[in-house]
């Protein structure tokens, strides 16, 4: 009967250990209720203020999660931030720290990094009159960073379809529709002439030889001559998050390779027409992908802590 009723605690103990795991969209509900309020706030003034500040939210949130998972790894000074995707092109987190500093004004040491991170990039997307959705909540914030992991771990922009499924993959499972719908992010957002000048000066056949030209104009074929010059993502309503993109892609006017090998005479062809044929459904994929990524091996319970500032770990 003891041996019974140990094996029983064990049990339970071991259902609540599980429990405690899960994230929950009313995690702050008690805690911090004006959480959510505060950071909409600060997101709408620095969207407001900057349109393309949205889309760098919503990025440094995907380069968070796909390097440890959504732990607020990336926003530690230094190290993650020095990886070859990251150096001199993240942007952002002058507006995390400031809606840090705000929350913590009302919530001393209760509200992660990686939540309010987590949540900006929503609230980043619904700012630029994307779709909004129900964010689960519970986050602690990682206590170190891996630069290695994300130079080899994120999707560079000249990775083929192959390598970004596969990238993806391996991340919580994301599959090729998550891929492709996440992909779509990129209907908002410039990226540096660095990025696409291969493309455009004979690197790729795949594109719209007017929008190449017209690409030429601010993207010298000389290397370091303007590679920090910037061209919108999407052609045709860059501050709008909507479905354009899509039709870009059609069109061959993807701005980067690894955006137009998504649409290439190859598999991922027919989910790129659905969803530039049908807003709700980029729609619905794209949130579902989204609530998947933000899922990536989150640190809960008493794992990681609850850093001050989101730029370094607790002292």
């Amino acid at each position: 009967m003891a041996s019974s009723s140990y094996t029983s605690l064990l049990v339970l103990v071991a259902l609540v250990t599980a429990a405690s795991a899960q994230l929950s969209p009313t995690f702050y509900d008690t805690s911090c209720p004006r959480a959510l309020a505060t950071i909409k706030s600060g997101v709408m003034a620095a969207v407001t203020s900057d349109p393309r500040m949205g889309a760098s939210l919503l990025r440094l949130h995907f380069h968070d999660c796909f390097v440890q998972g959504c732990d607020a790894s990336v926003l530690l000074s230094g190290m993650e931030q020095n990886a070859i995707p990251n150096a001199g092109s993240l942007r952002g987190f002058g507006v995390i720290d400031s809606i840090k500093t705000q929350i913590e004004a009302i919530c001393k040491q209760t509200v992660s990094c990686a939540d309010i991170l987590t949540v900006a990039a929503r609230d980043s997307v619904v700012a630029l009159g994307g779709p909004s959705w129900t964010v689960p909540l519970g986050r602690r914030d990682s206590i170190d960073a891996n630069e290695n992991e994300a130079n080899t771990d994120l999707p560079g922009f000249n990775s083929s379809r192959a390598e970004l499924e596969a990238a993806f993959l391996k991340k919580g499972g994301l599959n090729t529709v998550d891929m492709v719908a996440l992909s779509g992010a990129h209907t908002i957002g410039q990226a540096q002439c660095s990025t696409f000048r291969a493309r455009i000066y004979g690197g790729d056949t795949n594109i719209n030889t007017a929008y190449a030209a017209s690409l030429r104009a601010n993207c010298p074929q000389t290397v370091g001559s303007g590679d920090g010059s910037l061209a919108n993502l999407d052609t045709t309503t860059a501050n709008t998050f909507d479905n354009a993109y899509y039709t870009n892609l059609m069109s061959q006017k993807g701005l980067l390779h690894s955006n137009q090998v998504l649409f290439n005479n190859d598999t991922t062809d027919n989910t790129v027409r659905n969803f530039a044929s049908n807003p709700a459904a980029f729609s619905s994929a794209f949130t579902t992908a989204m609530i998947k990524m933000g899922n990536i091996a989150p640190k809960t319970g008493t794992q990681g802590q609850i850093r001050l500032s989101c730029s370094r770990v607790n002292s």
